[in-house]
């Protein structure tokens, strides 16, 4: 296995040695993806680098207060000599922003990372925007306050403003740090986990009167036409896997999202010592011990009933150890 400080060094050597420098993430990009591409390439920025940051599905609404959201774009506008993915566990994962590429560097904090790039940094961490805030230092890059209020949002938004399980002393002190350096907590707070438009809140009207319980495991699902009705134009369900995941009768809570008349998109929140990782992994997706999800082929009553059985199959096997 790579030693994690020679790689650590080699990332250093790689982006101080590009000129032009792209960065991307996973499609449906969430907080932790807007917050590592824009903290790691404005950071690179303010040494004068090009940098394009490109995501597939574009930026959220939700993030657009950030800086450097305008830089966000679709498509690749010029050539790169160095490609870098964050917050991704696979290449299929990055959309088809990089073709048939390899990337160059990988920065990553989901326990089932597929090692896809020349060099992978993949760290026990809840957010990947930690792990590039941790090393900024270390790779030799400014520490300026667009960046951290960035890298801040990440954090926030993949521990769920920091009351995830996977929490500890040393990532409240990274936080603490970035507030040091100016980034303003509340209002990042606020406008990445409290502030919803209408179209969010009624979507999660829908899904919640959809709502079921079986023993310890919750789910529900969002049809193509609950989109329709509620005016969201998201790409994801508004997060209510979050709602659900705050049930306390339940252990286990799933939310199916309706892409395509046959493709659905499932995602898994589950409290200790529930390890779903695996679960994602057998349908082809990945993630963590306590969140995970996949991409799913088949009709929405369908694929339900296959994450079901699945989810209740795993539950009587026994719960495995969590990594």
């Amino acid at each position: 296995m790579t030693n994690k400080n020679s790689t650590v060094d080699t990332i250093r050597e790689l982006l101080h040695a590009a000129n032009d420098i792209l960065i991307t993430s996973h499609i449906r990009p969430d907080g932790d993806a807007i917050g590592s591409v824009l903290g790691l390439g404005l950071a690179l920025m303010a040494t004068g680098k090009d940098v394009q940051i490109v995501l597939e599905d574009g930026l959220p609404a939700t993030f657009k207060h950030l800086s450097g959201a305008d830089l966000v774009s679709k498509t690749i506008k010029e050539d790169y000599d160095l490609a870098v993915v964050v917050d991704s566990s696979d290449m299929d994962r990055t959309g088809s922003i990089l073709g048939e590429r390899q990337p160059d560097i990988s920065i990553d904090h989901h326990i089932t990372n597929t090692q896809f790039a020349r060099h992978n940094l993949v760290e026990d961490k809840p957010a990947a925007a930690a792990i590039i805030a941790d090393h900024l230092v270390d790779w030799d890059l400014p520490i300026t306050p667009p960046a951290v209020e960035a890298l801040l949002t990440g954090i926030i938004t993949d521990t769920i403003g920091f009351s995830t399980s996977n929490m500890t002393g040393d990532v409240l002190r990274t936080a603490a740090d970035l507030v040091d350096h100016g980034a303003d907590i509340h209002m990042l707070y606020n406008k990445a986990l409290n502030l919803r438009s209408y179209s969010e809140t009624k979507l999660w009207g829908l899904g919640l009167n959809r709502m079921q319980r079986k023993g310890r495991v919750v789910w529900t699902s969002i049809t193509k036409e609950d989109k329709k009705l509620s005016h969201f134009n998201g790409k994801g369900s508004a997060d209510i896997i979050n709602l659900l995941a705050e049930v306390k009768d339940a252990d286990i809570a799933i939310v199916l999202l309706e892409e395509t008349s046959h493709q659905v998109k499932v995602s898994w929140r589950a409290k200790q010592p529930y390890d779903i990782s695996n679960l994602a992994l057998s349908f082809g997706g990945g993630g963590h011990p306590a969140a995970a999800g996949a991409e799913v082929p088949g009709t929405l009553e369908n694929v339900e009933q296959q994450i079901l059985n699945a989810t209740f199959d795993y539950i009587h096997k026994g719960t495995p150890p969590i990594n």
